[in-house]
Parts: structure tokens; C-alpha cells; sequence
């Protein structure tokens, strides 16, 4: 499996946005300096996610982004396919060979785990990895016992 790193900030952002849903349009500047993305990067980024009705903005001052349905409704392969295409990140491995050699014989292996990797990132979403944040956030702060 390959992530590319616009799909690594799409995760990011869209993460940064369910964290942050609730509070209102969330500033570009305010998620690329919050995930360190270069911010005309992350606006490539953010289109498209924008394309797909995952996120919707407004202009201006006091625009922003915000996500378009609740992050217990979008699932980290839809934010993958939003960006990547309809079949990234999870097509099988496809090596050169000739006459099918070995690379033929391990195709049904490739199918496999692209299988179960879409079958992961589809499974897991932004309510559940906003979740995960925030209990390793509780859990890493120290207690003072007096």
C-alpha cells in the first residue's frame, strides 16, 4: 500500500477539522500551521476534498472550512479516494514480468491484500480517529496527586 503524501495531508486536515468541528469555519493558515503542511499545498488539497463534498468553505475574513457531514459518516477511504482516485491507495501490486512468470502467480496475493486494506480504511472514521486523539492526548498529560 502506498499513501502519497497529498493523501497524508488529506488525512491530516480532514482529522484537524473533525477535531475541531463545532467551533465554526476553520482557517487554511490555522490547519497547515496545526499539521505542518505548506499552506499552498494543503489549498491543492483541500479542493479537491472540497470536489468531492467531503469539506465546504466560505470566503473571506471570517471564512473557512468545515466538514459537509458529521466524521462518524466519513471514512478515511473516502478522503483516500477523494484525492488519490477511485482505486488508490489499495490496487493490487502490480510488477513487470514477462510471459506471467512469477508475477502472475502472485496476483491473487496482491488482490488479497488490497482487499483488506480497503476493507481498514474504509472501517475507520474521522469520529473514531478524532476519538483516538483525544484519549492519547487525556493519557499523556500528567497527573499531580497533592
Amino acid at each position: 500500500m502506498r499513501i502519497s503524501a497529498k493523501g497524508e495531508y488529506a488525512i491530516l486536515a480532514v482529522l484537524d477539522l473533525a477535531q475541531r468541528r463545532g467551533n465554526g469555519l476553520v482557517p487554511i493558515q490555522d490547519i497547515a500551521v496545526r499539521q505542518g503542511i505548506p499552506q499552498r499545498y494543503l489549498e491543492q488539497v483541500l479542493l479537491a476534498l472540497k470536489r468531492a463534498g467531503i469539506l465546504a468553505s466560505r470566503r473571506g475574513a471570517a471564512g473557512g472550512y468545515h466538514l459537509t457531514r458529521p466524521p462518524e459518516q466519513i471514512s478515511v477511504g473516502d478522503v483516500l479516494r477523494a484525492v488519490e482516485g477511485s482505486e488508490a491507495p489499495f490496487e493490487g501490486q502490480r510488477r513487470g514480468g514477462r510471459n506471467g512468470g512469477g508475477a502472475a502467480d502472485l496476483a491473487e496475493l496482491w488482490n488479497e491484500i488490497s482487499k483488506a486494506v480497503s476493507e481498514v480504511v474504509d472501517r475507520v472514521t474521522f469520529g473514531e480517529l478524532a476519538a483516538r486523539a483525544l484519549a492519547r492526548r487525556s493519557s499523556a498529560q500528567p497527573t499531580y496527586h497533592i
